[in-house]
């Protein structure tokens, strides 16, 4: 895979991502039941800070930093102390902030990652938080498809259809 293909590979996730939010439509995303009480709204704000993590991790790497601190407090360590805290920053934020810091931090993502020589951005020992794993839109949207893609995708078959 070449840099360009990784950049189009993550785009092309993305673009399924979008397209799974506006078959949502605002006017559901608010509504909670989709991961327990989380509303689809809940689940982006979730996806962004653990995205908003990696985005700082590649531009530590790219500052040749160890590891950049995490966007929540230190002290906090396990995925439902991280998960809460995020819940608990976000809840209140109105859905275009939550979607419109989700589409930034995307477009930060693409930025570090095409600011990397395209060497040094193959090479799957670049990045030890990958733990191997090669670089690919796949891997960088993992969290949502392998923990959350199949609660939404059944929140959503359960809803009415959206009127036109």
């Amino acid at each position: 895979m070449t840099k360009a293909e990784l950049i189009a590979d993550l785009n092309r996730e993305y673009g399924q991502w979008e397209a799974l939010l506006a078959e949502i439509g605002d006017g559901r995303m608010e509504q909670p039941g989709v991961a327990g009480s989380w509303s689809v709204k809940d689940l982006v704000a979730h996806l962004t800070g653990w995205n908003r993590r990696t985005v700082g991790r590649f531009e530590a790497a790219l500052r040749d930093e160890a590891d950049a601190p995490p966007p929540w407090p230190a002290q906090l360590q396990s995925d439902d102390a991280i998960n809460a805290w995020i819940y608990e920053q976000n809840r209140d934020r109105s859905l275009p902030e939550v979607l419109g810091d989700s589409r930034q931090t995307f477009v930060d993502l693409v930025a570090a990652l095409e600011a990397f020589p395209e060497a040094e951005l193959l090479d799957p020992a670049r990045f030890p938080w990958l733990e191997g794993e090669a670089l690919s839109g796949a891997a960088l949207f993992g969290h949502f498809r392998d923990e959350h893609e199949s609660d939404l995708r059944a929140w959503l078959a359960r809803q009415e259809p959206r009127s036109a």
